[in-house]
């Protein structure tokens, strides 16, 4: 093989990290085995570790904090090729954070490798016990020393059902493991007990890792299962569900030139959500392409809701709304959440009810009594109003949106129609 899978001997990290050496090793190791870098998936996680992804040669993903796992897991799933290799490499603060990750990778016996750089702390962000941290161990979070004891990973991951688990230190020439480890056919784990040289060292010092070890009672050795490799298990298939999707038939003609944000926002409870999906059903009546996006806190029926729709001729590619071109503002709560957008505005429309108090902004301002009809109704009828103002599609293009969704006789229809004086 001519391409290695490290692109630089010298690799990011602080002089001594053990981070080093697993990388070399790896690498080594997996030359060793004749592997092409690009049928190496490395996913690497939040950590001094993760740098290293610059240095190779190989497929690389860099996830969340803990969930480089997850993501490998994913690639197991997916990989159809034989010959791939996964391989995850997190610390041991990841491994603490996604532990359950590791468990299920390991239960299930998928084909991948993740390798634990342990340096027995939260190495990026100044030195913090981990879960694995060994008891009696110095660390910015415990000044008198780790009064709890690390998890086992590798006794958990063996109990889960790895197909093969070692615990080895990081001193010296350790590419025979990592051979040993990437060659497990199912899911093997590799954890490599280092040592911080930056808060490690400084907080332990005179320690050595060997005795750090042998104290720990996280000895080295190796734990096997014999196990068959995960096989994908066929499911039941369901049917293509773009069949089912309901095609718009275009019934109405739009006067719209250029692309319109439309930003709407009142209360939760008070119909916004639905009021946006008729005027977007009555888009698409009209010719129109349209996105919907809907806001509103965690507790559903309390507080602001939001909804932002694009229209336009085109095809949209992208559905956030910065500054709007409309915003129809219905309360107080509404108001709230919009008003820096508002304020932002230089141009265009807003449309506010009576009661409140529009912001300065650069927009037209409409004020009218949209409370008037009923909170529950404020918000469709403040839609209604915007869309007779603009003419952007047909205020029949919205009726017959609500004829059509059967929502004719849940809403207040002739008092709307009064209301809007046609």
């Amino acid at each position: 093989m001519n391409v290695k899978i490290l692109n630089t001997d010298s690799l990011p990290f602080c002089k001594g990290c053990g981070h080093d050496l697993i990388s070399k090793n790896t690498a080594k190791a997996l030359e060793h085995m004749g592997l092409h870098p690009l049928d190496v998936i490395m996913v690497t996680d939040i950590g001094c570790h993760g740098i290293i992804d610059r240095s190779l040669n190989t497929q690389t993903i860099h996830g969340l904090h803990g969930r480089s796992v997850a993501l490998g897991a994913g690639i197991a799933f997916g990989i159809k090729e034989s010959g791939k290799k996964v391989i995850v490499f997190i610390g041991d603060g990841g491994a603490t954070i996604g532990l359950q990750h590791i468990m299920e990778a390991a239960r299930l016996n998928l084909n991948m490798t993740v390798v634990v750089h342990n340096n027995m702390l939260y190495g990026m962000t100044g030195g913090q016990s981990s879960g694995l941290t060994p008891e009696g161990f110095h660390t910015t979070t415990s000044a008198e020393g780790n009064p709890f004891a690390g998890y086992d990973i590798c006794a958990l991951a063996h109990t889960a059902g790895a197909a093969y688990v070692t615990r080895v230190t990081g001193i010296g020439d350790i590419s025979e493991k990592f051979v040993k480890t990437f060659s497990v056919n199912g899911f093997s784990m590799i954890e490599v007990v280092e040592i911080c040289p930056s808060y490690g060292v400084k907080f332990n010092p005179g320690r050595k890792l060997n005795e750090i070890i042998e104290t720990s009672g996280r000895k080295p050795g190796e734990w096997i299962n014999e196990r068959d490799v995960f096989t994908h298990h066929p499911g039941k298939k369901t049917s293509d569900l773009f069949t089912k999707t309901q095609h718009v038939i275009k019934s109405f003609d739009h006067q719209l030139n250029q692309p319109l944000s439309l930003v709407m926002s009142g209360s939760a409870g008070e119909g916004v959500q639905l009021a946006a999906t008729i005027v977007c059903k009555a888009a698409m009546k009209s010719g129109l392409q349209v996105t919907q996006k809907g806001s509103y806190p965690v507790t559903v029926g309390i507080g602001f809701s939001t909804a932002e729709i694009n229209l336009s001729q085109a095809e949209i590619n992208f559905h956030g709304i910065n500054v709007p071109d409309i915003v129809v503002v219905t309360s107080s709560d509404g108001l709230a959440h919009s008003r820096k957008r508002i304020e932002m505005m230089k141009s265009g429309k807003l449309f506010i009810d009576l009661s409140l108090t529009a912001p300065a902004t650069g927009a037209e301002i409409i004020p009218y009594d949209f409370r008037g009809i009923g909170s529950r109704t404020a918000s469709l009828f403040a839609t209604m109003f915007f869309i007779l103002k603009t003419g952007v599609i047909p205020i029949e293009a919205i009726f017959d949106t609500i004829e059509s969704e059967g929502l004719s006789t849940k809403l207040p229809v002739d008092k709307l129609k009064a209301a809007l004086g046609i």
